[in-house]
């Protein structure tokens, strides 16, 4: 599987699931990045760090390091 710093800008991927323990999974999760969501890879800066990303119908930047921690597949065609 892959991870969400992985994909290029542009794509939308569904998010399998989330790694990580504690404060950190749990900040994840409040910003609504859930196992089952859809999410949109809007930007990703120069040196790669931070990704903009989009989900639930709003814009989100995060760190590398957080966007590791999320498994992601595709998107199927719709």
């Amino acid at each position: 599987m892959k991870t969400l710093k992985e994909v290029k800008a542009g794509d939308k991927v569904h998010v399998v699931k989330l790694h990580g323990e504690g404060a950190v999974k749990r900040r994840i999760m409040d910003m609504g990045l859930t196992k089952g969501v859809d999410v949109q890879v809007r930007k990703v800066a120069p040196l790669g760090d931070p990704i903009e990303i989009t989900v639930r119908g709003y814009e989100l930047s995060l760190r590398k390091a957080d966007a590791e921690m999320i498994e992601v597949e595709a998107c199927a065609a719709v």
